[in-house]
């Protein structure tokens, strides 16, 4: 019995067998093959495009994209605002049944001189905020331009 607790007593001290299999101070672990390092001096690339850095963008696909802030019910069709966030629309017809989401795209059909089949609704069916999809190729830079010309004649 006092062999026993000898033996216990040096392995908890760290001068029995496990104090060989201790690193030294500093001294790293061996790596595995094929792992990577994930530490801070990693530097990180932006995978994918940068974010919009306003209403109008372009999707992974290549089609240009509006982020739309739709004002159903109003007396007319009319692009009221450009913002960084959205551009603003307002819509003369109710928002039931899909009419000013059809409205919506009939309208912007014509603000861009698209024919109505390359403006669809990609995203906000039943909401205020809307994505519209132009499946034209164009740049974004030309649609915000046509969106802007239309606030001025207001």
């Amino acid at each position: 019995m006092l062999r026993l607790y000898g033996g216990l007593r040096q392995l908890l001290s760290g001068r029995g067998a496990g104090a060989s299999a201790r690193l030294p101070s500093g001294a790293e672990m061996p790596k595995k093959a094929g792992a990577t390092n994930k530490g801070k001096n990693q530097s990180k690339e932006p995978e994918g495009p940068l974010p919009p850095l306003g209403p109008v963008a372009v999707d992974p696909k290549g089609c240009v994209t509006i982020a739309i802030r739709a004002k159903p019910g109003s007396k007319r069709n009319a692009v009221t605002d450009v913002t960084v966030e959205a551009v603003s629309v307002a819509i003369a017809a109710p928002p039931s049944e899909g009419e000013a989401n059809a409205e919506l795209c009939r309208y912007l059909s014509k603000v861009l001189e698209l024919r109505k089949s390359d403006v669809v609704l990609d995203k906000g069916g039943k909401s205020r905020e809307k994505v519209v999809k132009l499946l034209v190729s164009t740049t974004a830079e030309e649609i915000l331009e046509k969106l802007k010309q239309q606030v001025e004649k207001k």
